[in-house]
């Protein structure tokens, strides 16, 4: 048996049986899977917005894509990985989520842990890795190690995807990185991370840009609120540029693009793995190159707060945190109870 934290119904978090503790037997690991014991996680948006709008309808379901932990056991076709190896990932949502003792994985979507990082600081990194890294360098297709230049603005700039994206422009390109932050922390989180610039969402982003004597973005990665800043996105983009999205939500009028000959760019970090896409594996790669980075000084984690053993009590206050809007990097919890 195995102990695990699931929901049943959709619930506000406030609510005692939002999030509850289970047991259940543990999964055998098949084909490609990998068994991992789960060491570490992380908490992202994306479990809140399953646990408000996705009722399972009283099926318990696991909530929980990042982790970290150590293989247990592995498929008869896994070729990259072996028991006792120490590994980090984002896994998807058709199967059950990291928020367990045990959780498997395939192993195309996994890397190996940096090695110079703690699981909890491990368990911070995939999600907003690999999705900021896809829409960098693969979704804008921004050159590494040349000399392009241009404007590169993130809005949400302290959040996970955005603490990564800062991190990666700033270290990989040789673009001018602009993030937006609005409140006194989480600007200097921002620059801590590598911003050249920081500027308020929360006000006219033009205008900021101008007294800076910035040009107009080249690119413009949206990682939150794609909706509300659209059309203040469009205006600000430079000819010939680009936006990029996370969100699903309500619809974008394209053709404010259209006399600039802009293009934009969806990514969702899920998609290869629910897929099972050609490029499934290129996530197994990118985990990899992010943990070399990390270990050779390059990158940092994002987490900033760590909230305990991983329960149901310690995930309702991630929960509420991430609710509230005010969360700066990334939320981790480690281990259960003995």
């Amino acid at each position: 048996m195995m102990r695990a934290v699931a929901f049943e119904h959709s619930r506000p978090i406030s609510a005692e049986d939002s999030l509850v503790n289970i047991e259940m037997h543990a999964p055998q690991p098949r084909h490609h899977d990998l068994l991992v014991e789960v060491k570490a996680v992380s908490v992202n948006p994306v479990d809140v917005k399953i646990r408000r709008y996705d009722d399972p309808l009283g099926v318990p379901r696991i909530l929980g894509f990042d982790a970290a932990g150590i293989v247990r056991g592995v498929g008869t076709e896994v070729t990259q990985f072996g028991v006792g190896d120490e590994v980090y990932y984002c896994g998807v949502p058709d199967r059950p989520g990291s928020n367990a003792e045990y959780q498997l994985v395939d192993e195309r979507i996994v890397g190996h842990k940096p090695r110079s990082l703690s699981f909890a600081q491990s368990a911070a990194l995939p999600l907003s890795g690999l999705t900021a890294w896809e829409m960098l360098f693969e979704r804008f297709k921004i050159p590494r190690d040349q000399n392009a230049g241009g404007n590169l603005l993130i809005i949400g700039g302290a959040g996970g995807v955005g603490s990564m994206a800062v991190q990666l422009a700033a270290e990989l390109t040789d673009l001018a990185v602009i993030a937006t932050a609005s409140r006194p922390e989480t600007e200097a989180w921002c620059k801590s991370l590598g911003a050249h610039h920081v500027i308020n969402h929360r006000q006219d982003m033009g205008k900021q840009l101008a007294a800076l004597d910035l040009a107009a973005p080249d690119f413009i990665f949206c990682t939150t609120h794609a909706a509300a800043h659209w059309t203040e996105m469009t205006r600000l983009l430079a000819p010939d540029g680009a936006i990029g999205i996370l969100e699903r939500g309500a619809p974008l009028s394209i053709s404010l693009l259209w006399e600039k000959s802009a293009s934009i760019h969806t990514e969702y970090v899920f998609a290869r793995g629910l897929q099972k896409s050609k490029a499934m594996t290129t996530q197994h790669r990118t985990l990899e190159a992010i943990a070399h980075l990390i270990d050779n000084g390059t990158l940092r984690t994002t987490m900033t707060e760590h909230f305990g053993l991983i329960n149901a009590e310690n995930l309702k206050r991630a929960h509420a945190a991430i609710e509230a809007g005010r969360v700066r990097g990334k939320i981790v919890l480690e281990g259960f109870d003995i």
